[in-house]
């Protein structure tokens, strides 16, 4: 092709065409193309459920207290404990109530997961505050009794849940509880 018997005015209009981006052509009203982005969004845990999980073992190991954490997608329920990990039963309940006693716990929330760790706790524990977080909306202490310690937890609806186990550091041990954000 010789490139001299091409008129000016084609050359321009051709390299004006080629420099319209693609956005610019599409159907009016319609909206680019997203972009994509180095970073990657972080993917939420699926298959949790809100049914009751149980462990029953016993131990002797005490608690030694509860503290919480914000997630991406979840709220976490830390029981730290001083020897191995314990047995549990963690449901949604109508009411948390007190070990012994009986009396309701009140707790702030659309639900209620009452927290059943199968060791004894030395003495109460201060409960953490979790204001501004995602889906806690209360922790409370409910006692400890005949070798078991009670943690009830008020949550803004009946949302999934996993429980866990974790050894360490040492010889201590943890008992997870993470509510998830969403369904």
């Amino acid at each position: 092709m010789n490139i001299n018997r091409i008129p000016i005015k084609t050359i321009v209009a051709a390299l004006a065409v080629a420099a319209i981006p693609a956005v610019a052509l599409a159907a009016p009203g319609s909206s680019p193309a997203p972009q994509t982005s180095a970073t990657t969004t972080a993917t939420c845990p699926s298959g949790w459920g809100s049914l009751p999980e149980a462990n029953a073992r016993m131990v002797q190991s005490p608690a030694t207290g509860v503290r919480t954490g914000r997630h991406a997608c979840f709220d976490r329920l830390v029981v730290d404990l001083q020897g191995r990990a314990p047995g549990y039963d963690v449901r949604y309940v109508s009411n948390v109530t007190q070990d012994g006693s009986g009396f309701v716990v009140p707790l702030r929330g659309g639900a209620k997961l009452q927290i059943i760790v199968r060791a004894p706790s030395g003495k109460p524990f201060k409960a953490p505050d979790v204001r501004g977080y995602d889906t806690f909306r209360q922790v409370a202490y409910a006692g400890s009794f005949e070798g078991q310690t009670t943690v009830g937890l008020g949550v803004r609806a009946r949302l999934p849940f996993r429980v866990t186990t974790l050894t360490g550091p040492g010889s201590s041990s943890r008992l997870v509880v993470d509510v998830a954000h969403h369904w």
